[in-house]
């Protein structure tokens, strides 16, 4: 497949979950999640959805069950939103670098402590 489609393709599939997930979908379990970016393989197959989710590990996984469970109904509005020949199947997964600036913010503070002894 072209890589500026692929690209188009994911950008669109994007906007409409965050459309669905963030203004349709009721479901408490996903309060605050955001989609981070999508990646569609080349046949048009699969697409991970990569999510940033807030919370502890328990939280995240909560939501990503969450996820899994709307996936065919989420596929299906995609379907009906997007004019593509296939509609992809949903894969999510959490999207690990959002935890980068709170564990640099924690070691900080740690430094700080460590210096105010020493």
């Amino acid at each position: 497949m072209d890589v500026r489609r692929s690209a188009r393709v994911a950008e669109a599939i994007r906007d409409e979950l965050t459309e669905l997930i963030g203004f349709e979908l009721t479901d408490p379990r996903l309060k605050g999640v955001s989609v981070s970016r999508v990646e569609v393989s080349p046949d048009m197959r699969h697409a991970s959805v990569l999510m940033v989710v807030p919370g502890s590990e328990a939280e995240q996984k909560t939501a990503l069950n969450a996820l899994d469970h709307a996936a065919p109904h989420l596929r299906h509005q995609l379907a009906t939103r997007l004019d593509l020949r296939r509609t992809p199947e949903l894969g999510f997964a959490i999207e690990r670098w959002e935890e980068a600036p709170e564990r640099v913010q924690i070691l900080l503070q740690r430094a700080k402590k460590t210096r105010g002894r020493g």
